[in-house]
């Protein structure tokens, strides 16, 4: 810091031209200065920064505005999502009360229908079985019967002559004659 005022001090010592000097007391040239720059400056940016400074006012009040209107837009927002989101519960539990007895009734239908399947698939398990034991009966019959004729044959064939057996013939074919006059 001392070659700094050495160095002032010793530009003292120029040669002036006429009045014209540079004064080397630092204290004495300071306050002058600054009081002279800043009365320019007071005097000239006064109006500057009054109109810098109203303008920023301005600019900070209208955020503020537009804040406080947002901010009541949104809060005009959620009360209106939060009657909704009453609505949507209150309908919610409607639908969720509704479905619980619509599942019972569903539910209840299901077991009617079930229980009303399974009887007919029981009738029709019992018509299958009488069928079934009906179509045995008819076939044990159609056997026995034809096991006998075959037996009856067997010995009408032994039994029987020639003769006897051309007399049955003429006795069936006039049988079948007069079955057939009596179908006409």
């Amino acid at each position: 810091m001392k070659n700094v005022t050495d160095s002032f001090v010793s530009l003292g010592h120029w040669p002036s031209a006429g009045s014209f000097g540079f004064n080397t007391d630092i204290l004495a040239t300071n306050p002058i200065n600054l009081s002279v720059v800043l009365g320019v400056l007071i005097f000239f940016g006064k109006g500057v920064l009054s109109d810098l400074l109203d303008n920023r006012k301005q600019r900070i009040l209208s955020t503020i505005r537009n804040s406080e209107e947002l901010r009541g837009g949104a809060i005009e927002q959620l009360e209106k999502a939060r009657a909704r989101l009453r609505k949507v519960e209150m309908e919610a539990d409607e639908f969720r009360v509704n479905g619980y007895s619509e599942i019972e009734r569903e539910k209840l239908n299901l077991i009617n229908s079930t229980y009303k399947n399974l009887e007919r698939l029981e009738n029709y398990k019992n018509e299958t079985i009488h069928f079934e034991q009906q179509r045995a009966i008819n076939q044990v019959r159609q056997r026995v019967f034809q096991q006998a004729l075959q037996g009856a044959l067997g010995t009408l064939n032994s039994c029987l002559t020639s003769e006897l057996h051309l007399r049955t013939i003429s006795a069936n074919i006039g049988m079948f004659g007069t079955m057939k006059e009596i179908t006409d």
